[in-house]
């Protein structure tokens, strides 16, 4: 298992180089975090001795149960939907958010912080493409919303997240990194405020992400495999 996950680490990190050369940027510029949710720390120990620190777990029982057993120098992401009663139980776990996507979990974020003395970095997750069945705040509703989001004092917003709709091609998501690369500029030049990182790419689009501007690439299957079946339940954040 460690060779199988090194081989695949580094399968990943050159198609994040070679996108980024071909976008005239630096591989530097893209941190790659290691979706390892659904996966035992067995495996997250296996690509820490590969040389990879960050990872990405979307449930918080789940990262409670395994971050403490894994070495403290390990970094941890939380990308998946956040519950509001979550909240003070995943702020000490995570040093990014990705997936602040309504205005009440931000407020919820923020009074949490002021009661643990604590200043999270987030990111906003933005519904580009109108889903009904995706979580995320539409453009319009971020733009409205943005002034309030900013005057959160404990809140350290570094930039946007999306998850675009299911395709069947990569190249058929790009449109929807075009669209929040572009959003996030719209937002920087009228609030007068800097969000450079872009969370965006998952296994199968990361490379055209990568074109397209992200700074943050969360893949998981194409360095871990198929996720197991879940050990932890009764979770739903």
């Amino acid at each position: 298992m460690p060779e199988e996950i090194e081989e695949r680490l580094e399968r990943v990190r050159a198609e994040i180089a070679e996108a980024a050369k071909k976008a005239g940027r630096r591989s530097e510029e893209i941190d790659l975090v290691a979706v390892s949710k659904g996966h035992p720390a067995e495996k997250v120990r296996c690509a820490m001795q590969a040389g990879q620190l960050l990872f990405g777990e979307s449930k918080v029982q789940e990262a409670r149960a395994k971050i403490p057993s894994l070495p403290a120098h390990a970094r941890w992401h939380f990308i998946g939907h956040l519950q509001r009663n979550k909240v003070r139980q995943a702020l000490p776990l995570f040093e990014l958010i990705h997936s602040v996507d309504s205005y009440e979990l931000a407020e919820q974020l923020s009074r949490a912080a002021m009661e643990a003395g604590m200043f999270p970095r987030v990111l906003l997750e933005v519904n580009v493409a109108g889903e009904a069945t995706k979580f995320g705040f539409r453009p319009e509703q971020l733009t409205r919303y943005m002034k309030q989001l900013l005057e959160m004092e404990r809140l350290e917003i570094s930039g946007l997240m999306t998850i675009p709709p299911f395709v069947d091609e990569p190249e058929k998501a790009r449109r929807y990194f075009e669209q929040l690369r572009r959003f996030r500029d719209t937002l920087e030049e009228e609030f007068g405020v800097k969000l450079p990182s872009l969370s965006m790419g998952m296994s199968g689009d990361f490379a055209v992400a990568i074109e397209e501007g992200a700074t943050l690439v969360r893949v998981g299957t194409a360095i871990f495999g198929p996720r197991m079946k879940r050990e932890f339940t009764g979770d739903a954040s």
